[in-house]
């Protein structure tokens, strides 16, 4: 279940508008590139982990982030998994192999009830921050958490996750990520309309003046 806050832009440095929307885990594609951790060991240090594709940074940096084997039993976090062992506030970044357009992950914050605005993703191509959606947690069915997804009508190649800071640990598993056909803005839409019934209106022109010949 999804339940999203409102849209944010332009956070941090330059930015582009784009149309985001809240997914679900049904949206991404077969083939979408999936990262759950399996291999990885207990206690491995996710500040500058490179893993499935994806190169991890944290802002509070090493010792903070770590991969664990908890929360257990939420539907969206399973073992292994990223957890927050230290200061849960700070900034939890990735960088993507390529461009994208989707982009999920499942979480966990530690309350039994529902938490507002329990995490939030914020995305950029390179340095330009083209949008951001924030999501509730919902006890799911111990702590409270969640499938977060996001598509962007802009392609994103970073990402950035935070926390609410009413938790004192949250919980990442189950990322994916996707590149699809572009999705056009409304802006492209309106003037695709424009045109095509300017076509229309000139055909029309033409048939009336071959009548009248």
């Amino acid at each position: 279940m999804i339940t999203c806050a409102a849209m944010a832009i332009g956070l941090t440095g330059t930015s582009a508008r784009a149309d985001v929307i809240a997914i679900t885990a049904a949206a991404f594609p077969a083939g979408s590139s999936l990262i759950d951790f399996t291999g990885l060991v207990d206690g491995t240090d996710v500040n500058g982990l490179v893993f499935g594709g994806v190169q991890f940074s944290y802002s509070l940096g090493p010792g903070q982030v770590v991969i664990d084997g908890g929360p257990v039993g939420n539907t969206n976090v399973t073992a292994p998994n990223i957890v927050s062992i230290g200061n849960p506030t700070g900034v939890l970044t990735l960088l993507l192999p390529s461009l994208q357009n989707l982009f999920g992950f499942g979480f966990a914050v530690l309350s039994g009830v529902p938490v507002a605005n329990a995490t939030t993703i914020t995305l950029f191509n390179n340095a330009t921050n083209v949008g951001a959606l924030s999501y509730n947690g919902v006890p799911d069915p111990i702590f409270a958490g969640g499938f977060a997804g996001i598509q962007s009508t802009l392609a994103f190649n970073r990402v950035q996750l935070t926390f609410s800071p009413i938790a004192p640990a949250w919980a990442v598993d189950n990322i994916r990520f996707a590149a699809v056909s572009a999705v056009p803005e409304p802006a492209t839409l309106g003037l695709v309309f424009t045109g095509l019934v300017g076509i229309g209106l000139l055909r029309r022109r033409r048939r009336a003046a071959s009548a009248n010949l």
